[in-house]
């Protein structure tokens, strides 16, 4: 009985002790394992940390690369190596953000090498912004110069314009001059007569005619003395006009036209005399061929192109 009793604690004792056996190895197990879940919820901490820092350092460098390439553009630079490393870092970008198995140091290579291109690009950069500068001094100059020029253009052509309106005013001042001297140097007829002719060859002096007695018309008048006109033929263009300001012409007997004021002028006769400047008389006579109306006749006398002279008689 005694000997069952101890083979009975026997058993127990080691139950005991395999029992402590396997509380300590399950709990050396399970503190492992916690020490390393923990161990590896640190790591994937870091880990995220730094992939965040990382794509937090290319959208700066991606800003950074947008700002040169805009300031490069606007200064006439070449930009396709920046274009080609912003094509680059954005597929970087992507790249980082879709991978499983982030590596740091790649990125941080990468991310180096965009730095030291960036840092090269301020040196083209600042030698850029340093002959666009001296270009803005040389187009302020040129632009100055240019409105210099464009002042002296004005000042020029008010010149020229003041001149040319010198030049004209004097050109009619000399034509006015010459018009002035030929007209003092005309013919200058005074002393006028009118006489009626009958069939019969009898003249009426006077400035009223009956119209039954005027078969002709005389007309008397003296040239008179000017040393202004010249010695030589002179020709007299004689105009009749009738009551209703018609002129009296007719082609058979003598009557033509003579330009006047740059016009063409009907006369109703003209005679050539032989101007000697010592207060010749001449005369013209007309015969119309038809009867005369009653009412107010105008002569008129022509020479020199100026009008020189002007006479009436009237028919009853």
């Amino acid at each position: 009985m005694e000997e069952s009793n101890k083979s009975s604690n026997s058993v127990m004792k080691a139950g005991l002790v395999l029992a402590i056996a396997l509380a300590a190895v399950f709990g050396y197990l399970y503190f492992n394992e916690k020490q390393q879940t923990s161990q590896q919820n640190v790591t994937l901490t870091e880990k995220t940390q730094e992939l965040l820092r990382t794509n937090t350092k290319l959208d700066s460098i991606s800003s950074e690369l947008d700002a040169k390439i805009a300031e490069i553009t606007a200064l006439g630079g070449q930009v396709d190596e920046l274009e080609a490393m912003k094509a680059q870092l954005e597929k970087d970008k992507k790249s980082l953000l879709s991978s499983k198995n982030f590596n740091s140091k790649e990125y941080q290579a990468k991310i180096k090498n965009y730095e030291t291109i960036l840092a090269e690009k301020d040196a083209e950069l600042a030698k850029l912004r340093e002959e666009n500068a001296v270009l803005n001094n040389q187009n302020q100059i040129l632009s100055s110069e240019n409105t210099g020029l464009k002042s002296s253009n004005s000042e020029l052509r008010s010149a020229k314009d003041a001149l040319a309106d010198s030049v004209y005013r004097t050109s009619v001042q000399n034509r006015e001059l010459s018009e002035k001297v030929t007209l003092a140097a005309a013919l200058r007829p005074m002393n006028y007569s009118v006489s009626a002719i009958n069939s019969r060859g009898k003249e009426r002096d006077g400035e009223e005619f009956k119209a039954r007695r005027v078969d002709r018309i005389k007309l008397s008048f003296k040239l008179s003395e000017n040393p202004l006109t010249k010695k030589e033929n002179k020709t007299i263009y004689m105009r009749m006009t009738d009551p209703k300001g018609n002129v009296i012409s007719d082609m058979a007997t003598g009557s033509g036209a003579f330009n006047f004021g740059g016009k063409e002028t009907i006369y109703t006769a003209k005679q050539t005399v032989l101007y000697n400047n010592s207060g010749q008389t001449v005369e013209f006579i007309y015969n119309r061929g038809t009867n005369y109306e009653k009412g107010s006749y105008k002569i008129e006398l022509y020479a020199d192109g100026f009008r020189v002279g002007q006479t009436n008689f009237t028919i009853k």
